[in-house]
């Protein structure tokens, strides 16, 4: 199975241009199942054949993963599973698809984390802007904000991808997907300032004006996604935010105030590029619920 594993890495990368993202889960589920497999099937040297996969040998790994494991991880893990014999009946490796007629688990309904505009900006304000990793952040924050990046978006984000002149930045998405997204006057200002007191840094690291990674860590290096991470969560501790959130919770927050300001579900799912509208339409339960707040608190007879 080993082998098999391998060749379908490789396939997913090269041919499919699958995210190193999801290439990296892939890899680890697959490896996951074939440990799992070599148990159940006392193999001893740990690397079972194809031939011993069935589809009751699946449903006992899946029932397995109830327990430990999150439904949108479990539905991951299947897709996985689903994909490698897809591909293995194809090529002839394998007779049939063991994996094809197990019904992905029903999701949890999952609400997103999202910052009242008040606490967008209280968190904006609190990067110090007299040092240069204060810029660096503020202009993180605001280019989050102001375009709704994933954060590996922004991390592996170059000079070269920014027209600031015209206020756009080009992006590469999951799969490869690039889409060209608006940049707001104010991450405009943050980034140009960053990038006015960084050039001392960048030629030291041996980068140019126009070339190389738009954030880096003290070092001169790449920013990592974990940086970004801890950065969002340490501002978010010091202004007096109480809940969780992340990276990932700005780009909710920029969803949800479109929504709120009138922008439609089809121009923020190209904003957000997600692939299916269903993915976006999660942003109208927050606003329905707001709608419901103000109602209950606004209509006399509520």
């Amino acid at each position: 199975m080993r082998k098999l594993i391998s060749s379908f890495i490789k396939y997913i990368k090269i041919e499919k241009g699958y995210s190193g993202h999801t290439i990296r889960n892939y890899e680890s589920d697959l490896k996951q199942f074939s440990k799992f497999v070599a148990s159940k099937k006392d193999i001893k040297k740990g690397d079972p054949g194809i031939d011993l996969v069935d589809y009751m040998l699946i449903r006992s790994y899946l029932g397995e993963l109830f327990d430990k494991c999150r439904r949108t991880t479990i539905a991951r893990k299947l897709s996985a599973l689903k994909s490698f014999f897809r591909y293995l009946e194809l090529r002839g490796l394998a007779a049939f698809n063991p994996a094809v007629e197990i019904t992905t688990p029903k999701q949890e309904k999952h609400i997103p984390t999202y910052l009242p505009i008040d606490d967008m900006f209280a968190l904006l304000e609190q990067p110090d802007k007299e040092k240069e990793l204060g810029l660096r952040d503020l202009a993180i924050l605001e280019l989050l904000y102001s375009s709704g990046l994933r954060v590996s978006e922004l991390v592996t984000l170059n000079i070269e991808r920014l027209d600031l002149d015209s206020r756009l930045v080009r992006v590469s998405g999951k799969g490869g997907k690039e889409r060209l997204l608006p940049v707001g006057r104010k991450a405009t200002v943050a980034i140009k300032e960053y990038l006015e007191h960084t050039e001392k840094t960048r030629k030291k690291a041996g980068y140019s004006k126009t070339q190389g990674p738009l954030f880096l860590n003290y070092r001169g290096g790449r920013l990592s996604a974990r940086s970004v991470n801890r950065l969002v969560k340490r501002y978010s501790k010091e202004c007096g935010i109480i809940m969780e959130i992340s990276p990932h919770s700005i780009r909710h927050t920029f969803a949800t105030h479109l929504l709120d300001g009138g922008a439609d579900l089809r121009s923020i799912q190209e904003l957000l590029g997600h692939v299916n509208l269903s993915t976006t339409q999660k942003y109208t339960h927050v606003s329905i619920d707001k709608l419901m707040e103000v109602y209950d608190k606004s209509h006399p007879r509520s």
